[in-house]
């Protein structure tokens, strides 16, 4: 069973994974990026897609040139344990 994350371009459920990748470095929710690529479309369809293209270049070069290093949660709750520490519990 693998723990790490999974590449955005290797995934099955994106198309490049720009949205999402964006949505994650700047800090929103990729949905509201979706919507106005997706409203903007309808306008200039060409424009969106060779937008998207375009990010879709600027972040596979970022995501190559400075990868993601997170270690996942489940890495931390076991560093967590093998120290002896109780892991955190999560607020209901």
């Amino acid at each position: 069973m693998s723990t790490g994350k999974t590449n955005l371009l290797l995934r099955n459920d994106t198309v490049l994974g720009v949205c999402e990748a964006i949505g994650e470095d700047f800090g929103f929710h990729p949905n509201w990026l979706r919507l106005a690529l997706a409203s903007l479309f309808y306008f200039a369809p060409a424009a969106v897609i060779g937008t998207y293209l375009g990010l879709g270049v600027v972040v596979a070069f970022t995501r190559w040139i400075a990868p993601d290093v997170a270690e996942p949660a489940i890495a931390e709750a076991s560093i967590d344990a093998q120290v002896g520490q109780e892991p955190m519990a999560i607020a209901a």
